[in-house]
């Protein structure tokens, strides 16, 4: 064993710690793979210190459990790496996370991926000036500030892939990146960076692919003028503060498939010239200043599976001819749309999100909402929709998330509701994936040593060329939630709320045992709180404040050990509250409030002789109502004195109508004129 030249035991869920001794006693080891492991304990490098002939040392992806140490003991390496891969670790925990420092003694290596150990410190600028053959370098998610080099882009004529996303790096991106002329992947997401994107970047830099950019305080236009980035298909360049009109400097990038400039500055109207580019699939233009009216080249966009337009000026409506034949993600919340429910999206029968909260649009939702049956998730809240809510929501069985809350929708809870899924069917699948293409981008490397072996070099770039999650709000123990990713993939609710829904709740709401949100307050329904709500297993959050509810809470709902927050506040409810034990036992008063024939814990005890009142206090009793009724009192009185006093002045004015006036009191009460 003792000349054994390559040691790969990647991807076998192997635990424990990693014996020291087999780096120690293997010197002749050219390649080392460790990744794709479950080790734990503690690792020391300098165990490879004598392994002359090392050249690659992968140590991927191990869950964060292992320790490994590269300071300690004091060691010198006598090998020149060309790889060196070391991620998902606590790397130097006991010198602050310091860099490697034996890497300073490196000078032929191409491939560095150093993501996720808890790095601090300066940006290892030595690193990039000894090792002016990169290709691959990564330092994702770490802690390192300082700026980038002026001369990175002058040194580095080999980089492709330059992964340096999640840190604190502040100051400019250096012009000289405009030399990088093999860079196809530039991610610096997620730092501090300041100023605007330099033009010889935008320009030279033709082989981009990716240009991520997002979450740094850049400014000016979002892309020069005359950019060139011909093969650039994915361009984020969301949350920073760039101002302007969209640029034109994107026709270039006639491939491009996602644009994200979310969250910015951006004004004026989206260009006739957006419909050129063709292969657009996602289009992210959320929370910016932008205004309508759409260009009716915005039709041309055959391939939109994913469209945000939120929380901009795109009202008062989408052209009719937009099409949505394979778009799954729509999002016009906050738009300032108008008129009835959108017509067009009858045809959108691939939809999984429809987002259109806050705006202005009226009428009935239409019965043809039925046909969307991959709908998981629909959001209408704070719209003026009127009518009943339709039995064709009833057909939509995928359904995770609905919220129809501050409409004017009137009329009783169909039963039918029951039939939506809310998760039940427990199938884990991949509707919120906005990239069903995406895959781990494997680079293929061929290690030419004493043998030859070809592997793969794993690339970190699921948060980079994955494209964005999908994204929802809603609304859930009294406070808005965003859920994305697997946890929007757990998410289901029903909100109703602020409505003008009247009658009984219907006892089938308790059968959607894997809702996790129900929200049907501020309403008006009466009756009793249905006992088979007990079916509520995985109810979090439940609220049926605000309606004319009758009769006592039911004990079987201390069975809904899940839940977190109820509310029957401001209703007609009588009895004892359900015995405070479970998660009743940790409601307080304002659960119960306002539920005057109500008592026990948290509110009065039910052996007080004052529970029972004589005249319940009105529901919604306002200081309004006091001045109102006083005013009409007085007013009523008034006028009962004035019609009185004017009777007797009339008749002391005419003595021929007293005497008919006591002539027939006379007849009417014979005894008067005795």
């Amino acid at each position: 064993m003792t000349t054994l030249r390559a040691f790969d035991v990647s991807n076998n869920n192997f635990s424990g710690a990693i014996p020291s001794c087999i780096l120690q006693n293997l010197k002749s080891l050219e390649y080392v793979h460790f990744s794709g492991n479950a080790f734990a304990g503690s690792l020391s490098l300098a165990s490879l210190a004598n392994n002359s002939n090392l050249e690659v040392f992968h140590l991927l992806n191990n869950r964060n459990s292992l320790e490994v140490n590269t300071e300690e003991p004091p060691w010198f390496p006598s090998f020149q790496l060309k790889v060196f891969s070391l991620s998902d670790c606590v790397l130097n925990k006991d010198a602050n996370g310091v860099v490697p420092s034996f890497l300073k003694e490196q000078r032929e290596l191409t491939h560095v991926q150093l993501s996720h150990n808890g790095m601090t410190g300066k940006f290892p600028i030595w690193l990039l000036d000894n090792n002016v053959h990169l290709e691959q370098f990564e330092l994702i998610g770490n802690n390192l500030s300082g700026e980038l080099p002026p001369w990175i882009g002058s040194v580095l004529p080999y980089l492709s892939y330059l992964n340096l996303s999640k840190n604190v790096l502040e100051g400019r991106i250096p012009f000289s990146m405009g030399n990088m002329k093999a860079l196809d992947t530039l991610d610096l997401s997620d730092n501090s960076l300041t100023g605007e994107i330099p033009e010889p970047l935008a320009k030279n830099c033709t082989a981009l692919v990716l240009l991520k950019l997002s979450g740094n305080n850049l400014q000016g236009e979002m892309l020069p003028t005359g950019s060139n980035l011909t093969s650039l298909t994915f361009l984020y360049l969301d949350n920073n503060g760039f101002t302007g009109h969209i640029s034109p400097g994107i026709l270039s990038s006639s491939y491009l498939q996602v644009l994200d400039v979310s969250n910015n500055s951006l004004s004026g109207t989206l260009p006739n010239w957006i419909g050129d580019i063709e292969y657009l699939d996602m289009l992210i233009l959320s929370s910016n200043l932008l205004r309508g009216p759409l260009p009716l080249s915005f039709c041309n966009l055959h391939h939109l599976v994913l469209l945000d337009f939120s929380s901009n000026n795109f009202g008062p409506n989408i052209p009719q001819c937009s099409n949505v034949t394979v778009m799954r993600f729509l999002h016009l919340a906050n738009d300032m749309l108008a008129g009835h429910f959108p017509e067009f999206l009858s045809g959108a029968s691939s939809i999984v999100t429809l987002d259109l909260r806050h705006n202005a649009l009226s009428g009935k939702v239409p019965s043809w909402i039925g046909s969307l049956w991959n709908l998981k998730v629909l959001l209408l809240q704070g719209n003026h929709f009127e009518g009943s809510i339709p039995l064709d929501l009833c057909m939509l069985k995928n359904m995770s998330i609905l919220d129809l809350s501050n409409n004017n929708l009137s009329g009783q809870i169909p039963s039918c509701l029951k039939d939506l899924q809310f998760g039940e069917d427990k199938v884990s699948t991949d509707a919120f994936d906005t990239s069903s293409d995406w895959r781990q981008d494997m680079y293929p490397y061929r290690y030419e040593g004493r043998f030859s072996i070809t592997f793969y070099y794993e690339a970190d770039r699921r948060s980079t060329y994955a494209y964005r999650l999908e994204e929802v709000n809603f609304v859930t123990k009294s406070r808005s939630e965003s859920y994305e990713g697997q946890i929007l993939q757990l998410m289901s609710g029903m909100d109703l709320s602020q409505n003008n829904l009247i009658g009984f709740i219907p006892p089938e709401v308790g059968h959607l045992s894997e809702l996790r949100a129900l929200n049907l307050s501020h309403n008006h329904l009466m009756g009793p709180i249905p006992e088979t709500f007990s079916n509520l297993k995985n109810v979090e959050s439940l609220d049926l404040s605000y309606n004319s509810l009758t009769g006592p809470i039911p004990p079987q709902l201390t069975k809904l050990y899940t839940l977190s927050d109820f509310r029957v506040a401001h209703n007609n409810l009588s009895g004892r509250i359900p015995g405070g034990k479970f998660q009743f036992g940790t409601f307080d008063k304002a659960s119960y409030e306002g539920n005057p024939l109500l008592c026990g814990t948290p509110l009065t005890r039910c052996d007080k002789p004052s529970q029972v009142l004589e005249t319940p206090p009105s529901f919604n009793h306002t200081k309004e109502d006091d001045s109102w009724r006083e005013a009409f009192t007085w007013s009523f009185a008034g006028a009962y004195v004035v019609a009185f006093l004017g009777v007797v002045l009339f008749l002391y004015l005419h003595p021929y109508y007293q005497y008919m006036l006591f002539e027939l009191v006379r007849k009417c009460i014979p005894s008067f004129s005795q």
